[in-house]
């Protein structure tokens, strides 16, 4: 399919459990402020997903395009969205912030009432064009690849802000991570990078595997270890100093809370919708912290580019396969049976 004048080629959501349609759709146009961007990649993510599979409802009723790891090029310049040029290599933020609001105007964006989310609140970038605000685009240095680039703008923020500003890993600190998906990975990439002694838990052995390669000091396998969290108690001297659940089940989370030490930190980073039981004798008496992380700040998109650009992060391990636009049910059908870390879709 080749799209008209003023058209473009786009996977279109039509609902829950019902499969993403290659469309010809309009172009978005260029407001105040926007800028069009040519997407060169969209990362698949597992919260994609959530939308075709689970039932859980976008904010921006169907049809409508998913699609929220988005890097490109500046095609189109909007009046007023200055400091861009035409062919500029960018990422797009996941989610796109008020800039006015309390939490905005303090420093936490990545929890603005007003975000909207790319993918989920607008039309976001399993098409050939995105609009974004100019205020939010974020340059991509010539030196990292474009394609797998895309997975920065959440695979890789997403986890920096989980183990920098929430958890706040120090050198030398046990951490464990319980699953080792697209986030859960990269939250053993930046544990590690930030002097971390880090423990990896998956039930895939490949992806324990490349999980040690990342950085993780072991890697255990808790269908092959009942008692995986005693191990790594007894291991490190009573247990980890931080734990994430990189997953967001309720199975995750006690496991992620069975590993911490006395005044341990456990962070969610997963997403889920099942409650979990949290011990109030254990909270008390050992004094644990529960923290939750949801994306990322806008001022660190640079500072986890550069870590990338510098080789300390690596991104094109992350990236399990490429696919075009038109075959983007193979993205879909690789993460539901845990194939790989990231399949990026290419509308080129």
């Amino acid at each position: 399919m080749v799209a008209g004048p003023g058209k473009m080629r786009a996977a279109v959501f039509h609902g829950p459990g019902r499969p993403l349609v290659l469309e010809e759709v309009d172009r978005p146009r260029v407001g105040p402020g926007e800028v069009l961007v040519e997407v060169a990649a969209c990362g698949f993510c597992h919260t994609d997903l959530h939308y075709l599979d689970h039932h859980v409802p976008t904010a921006k009723p169907p049809p409508m395009i998913l699609g929220h790891e988005i890097s490109g090029r500046v095609k189109e310049v909007g009046e007023g969205a200055g400091g861009w040029s035409p062919g500029d290599p960018v990422l797009v933020p996941a989610v796109l912030p008020c800039g006015r609001c309390a939490w905005c105007r303090s420093g936490r964006e990545n929890i603005c009432p007003e975000m909207r989310m790319v993918g989920n609140h607008v039309d976001g970038g399993y098409a050939e064009y995105v609009a974004v605000p100019g205020k939010d685009l974020v340059a991509l240095p010539a030196s990292i690849d474009l394609v797998n680039g895309c997975v920065i703008a959440d695979a890789l923020t997403t986890p920096f802000h989980a183990v920098v500003e929430r958890a706040r890993v120090r050198p030398g600190e046990q951490v464990a991570v319980v699953g080792c998906g697209g986030v859960g990975m990269n939250v053993v990439q930046f544990a590690a990078v930030a002097g971390g002694l880090v423990t990896a838990l998956d039930v895939k052995d490949e992806k324990l595997a490349l999980a040690t390669r990342l950085g993780a000091t072991e890697a255990l396998n808790p269908e092959r270890e009942p008692e995986v969290a005693k191990r790594i108690r007894r291991a490190t001297g009573g247990g980890v100093d931080v734990a994430f659940d990189a997953v967001g089940s309720p199975g995750t989370f006690s496991l992620a809370l069975s590993t911490l030490r006395r005044g341990g930190r456990l962070c969610v980073v997963g997403y889920g919708e099942a409650p979990a039981t949290l011990p109030m004798n254990r909270l008390m008496f050992f004094e644990y912290t529960v923290l939750g992380s949801l994306g990322c700040r806008p001022v660190d998109y640079p500072r986890v580019i550069e870590l990338v650009r510098s080789g300390r992060v690596r991104v094109d391990e992350i990236v399990s396969g490429r696919v075009p636009l038109e075959r983007i049910g193979e993205a879909a059908d690789r993460l539901r049976e845990g194939r790989g870390l990231r399949t990026v879709v290419v509308p080129g």
